[in-house]
């Protein structure tokens, strides 16, 4: 491959001529500058962005690291990531921790080896995983949906506890008393806030969920299923469901339909987000939606302030709120002692 000496000589001028018109750097004349671009045309010259990258001390790149990309929410904030790095002259690199720490540790270690300009991550370890050694020589970060103890890092989230309210409120509403719950690993933020959310609106009213009713689907689809289809086969099961998140309302439709129940006749389900992608299934899905390109979009331009301008500007959290959007798949419980 030609090089930027090739593209000199061909064209008669210095390397450093070459530069200024590749970077545009300073003046160089017109007549130059069209001998210049017909050398590079020539000889198919094309400039190393590494090493334009290296002189300027930046890679332009930006890491994206997420917690389960099988989850179509997740893919939602890649493509909105993306679309907003490139907006800001960045490109963007994903990594998929899985929802398990070791492998958030190895994608750690790959971030510092490319020299990403910074990150934005989807924590999913505890919190007092993300200080000291663990983070050193890490670029700016910006925790996306949820938060660690330290609140040492720009983070952009959800009002998770009054996501959970609004739909928990909701389900009250209609007269629902024996709420059950589908939790996420509860050594998370979003799952912990969720969680309280959904209590604080029941002991308003009075109400306790009992304790078989209250469940964790580890925010996966799967085990979502086997939690709800073992909750709902048993004796004196809840009349309603809150979610906590959209990938797990699937795995509990599923077992509503494969226990032959109907929904919301015999159960009523809500959660905290639907899955992108799945309009068609019914009943449509009550919910607490995220903004999610809108929380996308803040997380970059808070990491890009962070890299450009104030690096050393205390820690920043915008949060963000749910709209709550019914659908149809909660209904007044048919039993009066729901």
């Amino acid at each position: 491959m030609a090089n930027i000496k090739d593209v000199a000589k061909e064209a008669g001028v210095s390397t450093a001529t070459v530069s200024a018109v590749i970077n545009d750097s300073s003046f160089v004349s017109p007549t130059l500058r069209n001998r210049v671009q017909a050398a590079i045309d020539r000889l198919g010259y094309v400039p190393s962005q590494v090493a334009r990258n290296l002189k300027r001390g930046s890679s332009q790149l930006i890491s994206l690291v997420v917690a389960d990309l099988a989850n179509p929410f997740y893919a939602r904030i890649v493509c909105a990531a993306e679309a907003a790095a490139a907006a800001w002259g960045y490109c963007l690199v994903v990594f998929n921790s899985d929802e398990k720490p070791e492998i958030e540790k190895r994608n750690l270690s790959r971030i510092r080896a490319l020299s990403c300009d910074g990150m934005i991550m989807v924590p999913v370890g505890l919190s007092n995983q993300y200080t000291g050694a663990a983070m050193k020589g890490l670029p700016p970060i910006v925790m996306f949906g949820r938060t660690t103890e330290q609140d040492a890092y720009d983070a952009v989230v959800l009002d998770n506890l009054e996501a959970s309210r609004q739909v928990t409120s909701y389900l009250l509403d209609m007269g629902h008393k024996k709420i059950g719950t589908i939790t996420g690993p509860m050594h998370l933020s979003t799952a912990q806030d969720r969680h309280a959310g959904m209590l604080d609106s029941m002991s308003a009213r009075g109400l306790v969920p009992e304790a078989s009713h209250v469940r964790s689907g580890e925010f996966r689809e799967d085990t979502a299923y086997s939690v709800a289809r073992d909750m709902l086969s048993q004796p004196n099961p809840p009349s309603a469901l809150y979610v906590a998140n959209g990938v797990m309302a699937l795995g509990v439709m599923r077992a509503v339909s494969d226990l032959g129940l109907k929904c919301p006749q015999d159960i009523s389900i809500a959660s905290t987000d639907t899955v992108p992608g799945f309009a068609g299934i019914r009943p449509k899905l009550t919910r607490a939606e995220h903004p999610t390109t809108d929380m996308t979009n803040e997380a970059l331009r808070l990491l890009i302030d962070r890299i450009t301008r104030e690096p050393k500007a205390q820690p920043r959290e915008v949060v963000f709120q749910a709209a709550l959007v019914l659908g149809e798949s909660c209904a007044p419980p048919s039993n009066e002692f729901n």
